[in-house]
């Protein structure tokens, strides 16, 4: 097995929550609250792979919106695509999903809004976005780059990070910092399984869940 998809492995047994939290006592951009599933609350974990949007200027017609990184996607790769939040067209629709379906694609993340939910939800491919739109990308949108960093909020996002996404929003992990994330990350989890032992057992949750004793989640990451 890869080391990335042994990292993939340890990420699925996580939450969106904890990841965030462990990206935060590293110093590193946690988690974005604002990308929301277009449909139920279903988990993505999988590896980045971007597409950067820009708006349409007029010129020769460039290639439609994310299809060449579809056709190229393997399993288990997540879609990302940064459109800096727009909210005026949809940069994600059906055919898209249905494409990505058909790749092994895990998940889409896009930074603005997508449409043909009930087709995503029919296919059962996770969308996070901040909405959606019945607008056409058409006239409105163009593919700037594909397989480049692309900026999502305060996160860089690289080709190949990792994702993860659930009913608590979305966090990019950077490949090359994944494995000591991912430490921290599980370290946290036992503290705070630890801590709801006590409270079962009756313990005040005041004693159990003090602010020293969450301090040590940054202070101690392994």
């Amino acid at each position: 097995m890869k080391n990335t998809d042994l990292l993939l492995a340890r990420l699925a047994a996580l939450d969106t929550t904890v990841v965030s939290d462990a990206l935060d006592g590293l110093d590193l951009p946690a988690g974005l609250g604002a990308l929301r599933p277009a449909w139920g609350a279903p988990r993505i974990v999988g590896r980045a792979r971007t597409v950067a949007l820009e708006p349409e200027r007029g010129g020769p017609p460039g290639p439609h919106l994310a299809t060449s990184v579809v056709a190229d996607a393997r399993p288990g790769d997540v879609l990302v695509l940064a459109n800096g939040g727009r909210r005026d067209a949809s940069c994600w629709g059906g055919i898209l999903s249905l494409g990505s379906v058909r790749q092994g694609v895990v998940g889409v993340v896009a930074d603005g809004v997508c449409r043909d939910v009930a087709e995503a939800e029919s296919l059962g491919l996770p969308v996070y976005a901040r909405g959606v739109s019945p607008r056409t990308a058409r006239g409105r949108l163009r593919q700037r780059a594909t397989g480049v960093p692309v900026q999502v909020e305060d996160v860089t996002v690289t080709e190949g990070d990792l994702v993860i996404a659930d009913d608590s929003g979305v966090v990019f992990l950077p490949l090359a910092r994944a494995a000591e994330v991912m430490d921290a990350a599980e370290a946290i989890v036992e503290r705070e399984q630890a801590i709801a032992v006590e409270i079962r057992a009756g313990a005040r949750i005041d004693q159990a869940m003090h602010d020293a004793r969450l301090a040590s989640q940054r202070e101690e990451p392994g």
